[in-house]
């Protein structure tokens, strides 16, 4: 912890208020950067709680991970958006409109946002919505909405991870659901995210059965001297 402290004075601070961003956003590129530093002592993925060294590879016994599909794409770590691209991009009129143009071609979509537009280029490179998964629960993962499975199907060995590809619902183990809902608040409060009734009504559920624990104390603590603001349901 006394070392990650250190790292945060040697990073400059990014101010984002009110969803906008300063003319130093930081960008999603240098976000991950930043986030393998930050992980530098607490190197567990988020979904699985599976350890991973340095140079990104995860160590599938401790975790009892067995890749379901994509062997080499489970092996690795990527940098997870809790709240998805998706989700937020598409509050954007350049994710939603062809407002960018490439030799008389015009398009849209993160491509263009990332180009253009400054809040959703806060959005994708905020530390607070960035955790480290491992890459086939991503993938997997990508955009679908987290809710509650039935049956609990398990393809991914112990890892306590179920998605229903049928309906598009994610179920993530219990010890990080309030993590994920605070995140979602946080976003909704910064960003205008618009959430559901039935969304929140299950967030506020994972809110109280998963309350704020020491690391997620410690990463918001990091993570608010590095971009200049914490997330106001972990403080």
């Amino acid at each position: 912890m006394r070392l990650l402290v250190s790292l945060i004075l040697a990073i400059p601070m990014i101010f984002f208020s009110s969803g906008e961003a300063n003319a130093k956003e930081m960008s999603f590129r240098s976000a991950k950067k930043v986030l393998a530093k930050l992980y530098s002592d607490h190197r567990r993925t988020f979904y699985c709680d599976c350890k991973f060294d340095k140079h990104k590879k995860v160590k599938p016994r401790s975790c009892g991970l067995v890749a379901r599909k994509q062997k080499k794409r489970a092996s690795r770590i990527e940098w997870e958006h809790i709240v998805p691209a998706h989700a937020f991009g598409n509050t954007r009129r350049c994710w939603r409109e062809k407002i960018c143009n490439k030799n008389g071609k015009p398009y849209k979509g993160r491509r263009c946002c990332t180009k253009t537009d400054k809040v959703f280029k806060a959005m994708e490179a905020d530390l607070h919505n960035l955790v480290p998964a491992v890459g086939e629960l991503n993938g997997d993962r990508s955009n679908r909405s987290f809710s509650m499975v039935s049956g609990e199907p398990r393809a991914y060995g112990a890892c306590d991870f179920e998605i229903d590809f049928d309906t598009d619902k994610v179920e993530p183990r219990p010890e990080v659901r309030g993590n994920i809902a605070r995140t979602y608040f946080y976003f909704k409060k910064q960003y205008g995210l618009p959430i559901s009734k039935k969304q929140k009504k299950l967030f506020d559920v994972w809110n109280r059965s998963d309350p704020v624990d020491q690391w997620e104390r410690d990463r918001n603590f990091l993570i608010k001297g590095i971009q200049g603001n914490g997330n106001p349901f972990i403080e």
